[in-house]
């Protein structure tokens, strides 16, 4: 795939799964949380179903799943495990920092996860230095993808119109979030196991590098 003909102004990166290799992690906790209450899923139906969405839908899908109500204590449980792992196991997405190294236009971060979670993330991978006061959560919007209102308040925070904005994602609600703000989308392909980006994104790229030459 060729070098784009758009100049863009400011890149929003979404975080799970395109700065920080976090979606195995995130997603294996939640199936082996939802197997203790009974519901017999895989992580591929998790990659099927939860990548992507907020812990409130991800929560009401297993929910569905199981015999009984989901436990009170659930969402707490999941963010000190999945917490726990991420200390010990998760890694930048490979070629990241060297992309953002190159960089030359101004850069943030919006993702669906509390703020907390995507500082620790950013920290345990040494990507935080590199966005300190730019990091946009969902939470603080109280809106999810494909609500596009994260990517319009970082692109609003970061002094553009959506049209000079370029999205990064690798989900099909982060894209589908970033279309209906009127952004352009490049969808990452790493993980996307059933080709479902390539019809939504402008354009697809399967690695950091490859990125790096579109831009």
């Amino acid at each position: 795939m060729g070098r784009t003909n758009k100049k863009y102004n400011c890149i929003i990166f979404d975080c799970d799964g395109v700065l920080v290799d976090s979606e195995p992690i995130g997603n294996q906790v939640m199936v082996d949380m939802a197997n203790e209450l009974g519901a017999n899923i895989s992580l591929d139906y998790a990659y099927q179903y939860f990548k992507g969405n907020s812990l409130y839908h991800c929560m009401s899908k297993v929910e569905s799943l199981i015999p009984s109500d989901l436990p009170t204590h659930f969402e707490t449980d999941y963010r000190a495990r999945t917490f726990e792992r991420f200390k010990k196991e998760i890694q930048p997405v490979e070629g990241v920092e060297a992309l953002i190294k190159t960089l030359k236009v101004p850069f943030c971060v919006a993702s669906s996860g509390p703020e907390n979670k995507i500082r620790l993330n950013l920290e345990l991978t040494g990507l935080l230095p590199y966005f300190k006061n730019r990091i946009f959560s969902c939470y603080k919007v109280q809106k999810w993808k494909p609500d596009p209102a994260v990517f319009l308040w970082a692109a609003q925070a970061m002094g553009y119109n959506p049209n000079e904005c370029l999205v990064i994602e690798d989900s099909p609600i982060g894209i589908d979030a970033a279309i209906n703000g009127g952004f352009d989308v490049f969808g990452f392909t790493a993980h996307d196991y059933k080709s479902e980006l390539a019809p939504r994104a402008t354009k697809t790229f399967d690695s950091m590098l490859e990125l790096q030459k579109l831009l």
